[in-house]
């Protein structure tokens, strides 16, 4: 029979000695993550959490379907120009042959020409008319016809001396594409970062995650992983978008726009960081869901002014210019601008320096008030309750 024995202690054949618990526990001691090791492991929490969410892919999806559509319907109106059918009635074929816009539908005489007016047919009737100018007159229904009229006009030849690099209506739609996905894309991450620490404060999670966590990795992993989120959903729209010009023939418009696409997707990092943070930051001085909406209604307004400004002044080159070095303004007037191609090589660089100094900025005070007020139950906390600690 053999006995197995506890270091320094003697039994006797027969006898069992107690060892001491202390000799018997063996304590396991961890060490704290750092300080990155935390700000990852909460990011990649985050990611997870948002590719689980049905609302973000529906969202997600959503964008993705517009993109598309917007660069297919323009492959299909650069392939196929619109066209005005009319009746023509002997020599006006030789007129209306001439004019860009205009399908010429023969016609035996002027009767023939006048009911497939009125049956809809055609829009208007061109038929002859010695006493004309143009040798012509217009048959319409019930309204003159202005595009028959304008394709049917001699215009001036017109020289410009500065001639803008795009078109009106192109840049209005470029401008509103900016606007759109940096309006829906910040919000709608913004205000997920927003319930989330809300959610956290009022279930008292955030004291368990404190107690192992540093403050500052929480808040910087909620950042980072929504911000790897948003910047990667942009990245995906902009390569359908090129992938879609690219196969629908429109490779010159890509020439044209991919700079700008690119320039955008930069600004957009650094931009929705520093959005990111202030969401964060307001958020964090509520403690209830209901309160969310009032406590970053401010920051919402900063995501909003860009996306109707740009709808409002795309043709107003002061503002544009004023848009593109004001930070919250930056990511949308700035690729604007390179679009237009009115911007010198060292602006993009420029404003860009003034967004990475102000997000900076804008961190350290996200910081310091998501700091203060995390803790912080009950009632809203005021901004210099926040500031002081």
């Amino acid at each position: 029979m053999s006995t197995e024995t506890e270091p320094g202690t003697e039994t006797e054949p027969g006898t069992r000695q107690a060892t001491p618990a202390a000799a018997r526990t063996t304590v396991a001691t961890h060490d704290a993550p750092s300080f990155w090791a935390s700000v990852w492991l909460v990011a990649s929490r985050e990611i997870a959490a948002r590719l689980r969410s049905k609302a973000f892919l529906i969202s997600t999806g959503i964008l993705f379907v517009i993109a598309i559509g917007s660069v297919v319907a323009g492959g299909l109106l650069s392939a196929n120009p619109s066209s005005t059918s009319v009746a023509v009635v002997g020599s006006a074929s030789s007129v209306v042959g001439e004019s860009a816009g205009l399908t010429a539908v023969p016609a035996d005489d002027l009767a023939a020409a006048e009911a497939l007016v009125r049956d809809g047919t055609v829009e208007a009737a061109v038929v002859p008319n010695g006493d004309s100018l143009l040798g012509v007159t217009v048959i319409a229904l019930d309204s003159p016809p202005m595009d028959v009229v304008n394709a049917l006009s001699v215009a001036p030849e017109v020289q410009l001396l500065d001639p803008a690099s795009q078109g009106g209506f192109l840049v209005y739609l470029v401008a509103l594409g900016f606007g759109l996905v940096f309006f829906m894309s910040a919000l709608t991450f913004g205000s997920t970062i927003a319930q989330s620490v809300v959610e956290e404060k009022q279930t008292r999670v955030v004291e368990i995650l404190m107690t192992t966590i540093p403050v500052r990795a929480l808040l910087a992993g909620k950042v980072v992983g929504n911000s790897i989120m948003a910047f990667g959903q942009i990245v995906a729209i902009a390569v359908l978008v090129a992938i879609g010009m690219a196969v629908t023939g429109q490779r010159v418009l890509l020439a044209d726009l991919g700079p700008a696409i690119i320039w955008f997707a930069v600004f957009f990092a650094f931009g929705f960081v520093m959005l990111a943070s202030l969401y964060a930051a307001t958020a964090s001085m509520v403690s209830r869901q209901e309160d969310v909406g009032t406590a970053t209604s401010p920051v919402a307004y900063l995501v909003m002014i860009p996306y109707f400004a740009v709808i409002f002044f795309n043709d107003n080159p002061l503002v544009l210019g004023i848009m593109s070095y004001v930070p919250f303004s930056a990511p949308v007037g700035m690729p604007v601008r390179i679009f237009l191609g009115s911007a010198e090589w060292w602006e993009p660089l420029l404003s860009l320096a003034i967004l990475l100094v102000s997000t900076v900025g804008v961190i350290l005070l996200g910081s310091r008030i998501y700091r203060n007020s995390l803790l912080r139950m009950g009632g809203r906390v005021t901004f210099k309750q926040a500031l002081r600690g």
